[in-house]
């Protein structure tokens, strides 16, 4: 069973991809894809679509994903509520007040307007310093429940100056931060593609290292202690993996809801199953086909219009969750 819904998720993984390339304002047919990756397309139309807007794209969508399921998947786990999601510490809030600072800071900072870049680096700069705020805190708290408060009250005081800010400011300055705020996948160097990709690999990797401990975690953590399990590391690792990923992705593509909370459930109800070496795998692979599939119906094929990547993602996402508890009866956590 676990063997066949991996390779189905696979399966759906490369269609939806492919999917995402072809589809959009212009139909472009999948052979092509290949002649392009390979140099053997002579339209230049062609070859700058797919290397410079849609493949760009549809890999930030498989990262993006896959990201934000590792990290709401971890959170989860470490505070053992349903509803926790990778935002839940304020790293989101933290990159949506370093972007309110420069889009609308003019009015209030007397901060000039900035590029694009900009945007990107000071919604690094607001996720880096939320995440070590929370480091810092994680010292003096050890409760896990204590360090949750915390996250959603740095999240409640980022989102009250945001609230001041957007008072101060034009309707101009409002409706740039609003835009950004809706989340894009598109306008993105491969280099940036590149960062993202470091980053999730580097997580994957420590991801691994905590599996023993992940599956301990979820029954208590004094049970957890009992089988010889480092709980302060293991938080400390949880903390570093999702801010690095919440950061990073918030930066890029702007704050993606739902998928972190949503897919993990998902990834459970496919596999009712505690064991993480199975989890994780579902969860990403979820992740991934889950964008694609937002993505492909935000852009609205054959038409010259598009529909924002994060009221996508709930409206596909929020009732296929809901269908999925109703005919389980119960969710598996």
């Amino acid at each position: 069973m676990k063997n066949k819904v991996l390779f189905l998720l696979i399966i759906a993984v490369i269609v939806l991809f492919i999917a995402d390339i072809c589809l959009g304002t212009v139909f472009i047919k999948p052979h092509k894809i290949w002649d392009v990756l390979i140099g053997a397309n002579n339209s230049a139309s062609e070859n700058y679509i797919i290397t410079q807007m849609r493949l760009p794209r549809a890999v930030m969508a498989i990262l993006t994903g896959a990201g934000l399921a590792i990290a709401g998947l971890l959170m989860q786990t470490l505070f053992r509520n349903p509803l926790a999601g990778p935002f839940v510490l304020g790293i989101s809030s933290g990159a949506g007040l370093g972007v309110a600072l420069v889009v609308m800071g003019s009015a209030v900072l007397g901060i000039s307007a900035v590029s694009g870049l900009g945007l990107v680096t000071a919604s690094v700069i607001g996720s880096i310093l939320v995440m070590m705020l929370i480091i810092l805190m994680s010292l003096r708290i050890k409760d896990t429940m204590g360090l949750l408060i915390v996250g959603l009250m740095v999240g409640s005081l980022s989102s009250a100056i945001v609230g001041i800010l957007s008072y101060f400011s034009s309707s101009e300055q409002l409706k740039r931060y609003v835009f950004w705020s809706l989340g894009s996948l598109g306008n993105l160097e491969w280099s940036d593609i590149l960062i993202l990709t470091v980053i999730l690999l580097i997580s994957s990797l420590l991801v691994i290292v905590i599996l023993k401990p992940l599956n301990a975690m979820l029954l208590g953590e004094t049970y957890a202690r009992s089988l010889g399990i480092n709980i302060k590391s293991t938080r400390w690792i949880i903390i570093i993996i999702t801010s690095l990923l919440a950061g990073s992705i918030t930066a890029f593509a702007g704050p993606i809801a739902f998928i972190g909370l949503a897919v993990p459930h998902l990834a459970r109800l496919l596999l009712p199953t505690v064991n993480h070496k199975i989890l994780i795998p579902t969860a990403v692979l979820l992740g991934a086909s889950l964008l694609l599939a937002c993505d492909i119906i935000s852009q609205l094929p054959f038409s010259n219009y598009s529909l924002p990547i994060n009221a996508m993602t709930s409206l596909l996402g929020a009732p296929l969750v809901i269908w999925l508890i109703l005919r389980k009866r119960n969710l598996h956590f």
